[in-house]
């Protein structure tokens, strides 16, 4: 069952909860076992999916789509029109320890306009995702990949470029 929420344009499933303070965009659909903490901004018409959890300084545009078991971290910010496949995975921090709090030294990363990342994909602290760029499923990006670029692997690799509506446009061997 959905609800909406009292003087609010947006939906939030009745298994998810968003924290005081959170701002959310009208046309926003929150779906189930969903955390949206104090201070998170999402923007309009985004779609969250099953178990997504965005922090408290997470920033998120209009139009973004997040499918289930994604995390949005603390100083993750997604663009308009981003897609992030299923289980995509954020960091924040490049040297975690369990024992050392490093919440000083959270590193921003930036997923740019219209650009997609396919499921499981596992994006490292600190890079930017260029506008309209692909990022395959599995992958796992360490460094920054331009705009309109094609790219997958373990590390990322650029294989291509591709065109604002996902079709692969030129091949690099």
């Amino acid at each position: 069952m959905v609800k909406k929420m009292n003087t609010k344009n947006y939906f939030v499933h009745e298994s998810s909860y968003v924290d005081e303070g959170a701002e959310i965009g009208e046309g926003t659909k929150i779906w189930h076992f969903s955390h949206i903490m104090g201070g998170a901004k999402i923007g309009k018409n985004c779609s969250l999916g099953q178990n997504v959890n965005v922090g408290s300084r997470a920033v998120i545009g209009n139009g973004v789509k997040i499918q289930n078991n994604v995390s949005v971290y603390d100083d993750v910010i997604i663009e308009d029109d981003v897609f992030c496949g299923p289980s995509c995975v954020f960091t924040n921090v490049i040297n975690p320890r369990a024992f050392v709090e490093r919440k000083h030294e959270y590193k921003k990363t930036i997923v740019k306009k219209g650009a997609s990342i396919g499921a499981n994909a596992t994006i490292v602290c600190g890079v930017t995702i260029g506008d309209y760029a692909m990022v395959g499923a599995g992958s796992v990006v360490t460094h920054d990949v331009p705009d309109y670029a094609l790219a997958y692997g373990n590390p990322v690799r650029v294989w291509g470029k591709v065109s604002a509506d996902g079709q692969k446009i030129e091949l690099v061997s």
